[in-house]
């Protein structure tokens, strides 16, 4: 887990403190079928990059597609369809800068925004406890938008389809109130062109997606 949102975590406790003594005599409410179940999150995108870049007809360049990491506020949104199993749909954004890495090569290409939704079905085996870990399976999407490209080049990412796994765990702080943490791995590869095809590179994203927040069960 990232300082960052160890520091988010740390965070959330701290403004749930007060209401946690407030609300110390409320029954705890645990996961059951009906539940809707909304965390807010502070996640880090951390792409798997750094496949190599060809030319158009497959010949090697000795450059690599790099991908930052970023980190944004997301949304999920839960419900239970049993007092196990939930569909859990998570909705944020993220924006990353490619470069092209190589032997003297160090330079920026493209920006760009990713909207990344993801929908997952969750089995949670404790949904009583105030301890309450789960796991998780779904497909992503990837959509592109606002590109900037950067240094001359001009670069064209495709969207599409991927899919996850997930595994987290909520910690009940009030009657509602949790402190959740949520991982996730998705496997996507994109297709990049540059500069009209003139150049290329098959983009095997795979991010870690890791979220820590505050989740209220209503």
């Amino acid at each position: 887990m990232t300082a960052a949102i160890r520091s988010a975590l740390a965070l959330a406790a701290a403004g749930l403190f007060a209401a946690s003594t407030a609300q110390a005599q409320e029954a705890f409410v645990p996961k059951a079928k009906g539940t809707w179940m909304l965390n807010v999150r502070a996640t880090e995108v951390s792409p798997d990059a750094g496949d190599p870049i060809v030319t158009s007809a497959g010949a090697a360049t000795g450059l690599r597609a790099e991908v930052s990491d970023d980190m944004m506020p997301t949304i999920g949104l839960s419900y239970f369809v049993t007092d196990k199993i939930a569909v859990e749909v998570i909705a944020g954004t993220t924006q990353h800068t490619v470069k092209a890495v190589g032997p003297g090569t160090d330079v920026e290409v493209h920006k760009t925004w990713v909207l990344p939704p993801v929908v997952s079905v969750q089995y949670h085996p404790y949904p009583a406890a105030k301890f309450s870990p789960y796991v998780g399976a779904g497909l992503n999407y990837m959509l592109f938008y606002s590109d900037k490209d950067k240094n001359g080049f001009k670069v064209k990412l495709d969207d599409g389809f991927g899919y996850a796994l997930q595994a987290g765990a909520d910690v009940a702080l009030t009657a509602r109130y949790s402190l959740n943490v949520d991982v996730k791995k998705i496997w996507f590869e994109t297709d990049a062109s540059i500069n009209d095809g003139a150049l290329k590179s098959k983009v095997n994203l795979d991010p870690w997606v890791v979220s820590a927040g505050v989740g209220y069960r209503f």
